[in-house]
């Protein structure tokens, strides 16, 4: 008996194999116990594994996998001459050197965001003495690598998903941080040989409307945001690894004594012990704790510094020292701008003149100058 009747033999009970050597084979033979293994197994969303520790499947392989033990010093010196003369040349565009189509800002314009880094934290004092913890960010050097039209960006697995029914917006790709290309594989600088720019470590998607595009080369600096003005900060949480309730969720615990064995730092019960004898989704359990996306929305710039590039934002931001953040201009309907920012981003002007190095909020305490005046 052939393979297709074989298979007939399994859905149809009338029809069955002749002998039990055709059983034997039937259950050996690779194709079908791999159509079988296939046809049976369901996949569903896993409801407990919400972080996954490994890049996506659809991003190009970033870090060079072989060693260069065996290149010797002069031909290593001659790969390194030739990045430098390849790159010497191509270096980002000023401000002013862009062409880019002057638009008007409105407050549904939807603009660029920025990554930076998250270099500490920093106590400042108002001029009522209160003391405000602000979070410190420096923003990297930051360069628009492509932009994406809204007809274009529809048509992608991830703009599909997320423009399912909504008016489609286009996508601004930014690049942060250059550093050395042999670090890279060559898939991943070919994404930037049509910009001209050294390959980034870190690179962002925005989504923006279509009058907040941006031409690539193009940087973006501390200047894109006005101080007083309430941010979205998006980054990934401190990884804690696998914890007990009593960290992850904050239970009590066990008694210490009075007979309590083995019981201290436990979770207790996690059934109904009645009519539903199961365990409900989303019990407080021991497992994976951090590592999670999070946004914190609505923080208030109190401080900017140009020369450095460096932005003061009050509060606590998502993720450790030194983490990578991303900065949006806030959703919060109560919070928005009122007032135009600097659109699509902030040029320095055509005079030459340039911003102050230091720009504070009008409720901050500026170290140096007078606290009392008679």
């Amino acid at each position: 008996m052939s393979t297709v009747g074989l298979l007939r033999s399994l859905f149809n009970p009338k029809i069955l194999p002749s002998n039990v050597t055709q059983l034997q084979s039937l259950n050996r033979s690779p194709f079908l116990l791999g159509f079988l293994s296939n046809h049976e197994q369901v996949r569903n969303m896993s409801r407990v594994k919400r972080r996954n520790t490994h890049p996506g499947y659809w991003l190009s392989l970033k870090n060079v996998q072989k060693k260069d033990d065996k290149i010797s010093a002069d031909n290593l010196r001659f790969v390194r001459e030739v990045i430098q003369d390849k790159y010497k040349n191509k270096s980002p565009l000023k401000g002013s050197e862009l062409q880019i189509e002057k638009t008007e800002w409105d407050p549904k314009t939807k603009r660029s965001g920025v990554i930076a880094r998250n270099i500490g934290r920093q106590q400042m004092w108002d001029k009522d003495g209160n003391k405000i913890v602000c979070t410190v960010l420096h923003v990297l050097d930051n360069h628009v690598i492509r932009y994406i039209p809204p007809e274009e960006y529809v048509k992608t697995s991830r703009g599909a998903i997320h423009f399912k029914n909504k008016t489609p917006l286009g996508c601004l790709v930014v690049g942060a941080e250059a550093t050395n290309p042999e670090k890279f594989t060559r898939q991943y600088c070919n994404l930037f040989s049509e910009v001209g720019l050294m390959p980034k470590k870190t690179l962002s998607r925005f989504i923006i409307t279509p009058n907040a595009a941006l031409p690539p080369c193009t940087p973006i600096t501390a200047g894109h945001f006005l101080v007083g003005q309430a941010v979205d900060v998006y980054g990934k949480t401190v990884d804690h690894g696998f914890q007990g309730v009593v960290k992850r969720w904050g239970f009590k615990g066990g008694p210490a004594s009075h007979g309590a064995t083995k019981f201290h730092r436990r979770g207790g019960t996690i059934g109904t012990g009645r009519d539903k004898a199961r365990v409900w989704p989303g019990t407080k359990m021991p497992g994976h704790m951090g590592s999670e996306r999070r946004y914190n929305r609505g923080l208030m710039i109190m401080r900017i510094n140009m020369k450095y590039n460096v932005i003061y934002v009050k509060g606590t931001v998502p993720g450790a020292t030194n983490s990578i953040v991303r900065i949006f201009d806030t959703l919060l309907p109560l919070r928005k701008l009122k007032e135009a920012p600097p659109h699509p981003t902030y040029f320095p002007p055509e005079d030459g003149t340039q911003k102050e190095e230091d720009i504070w909020n009008s409720s901050l305490h500026v170290f140096g100058s007078p606290s009392i005046s008679v």
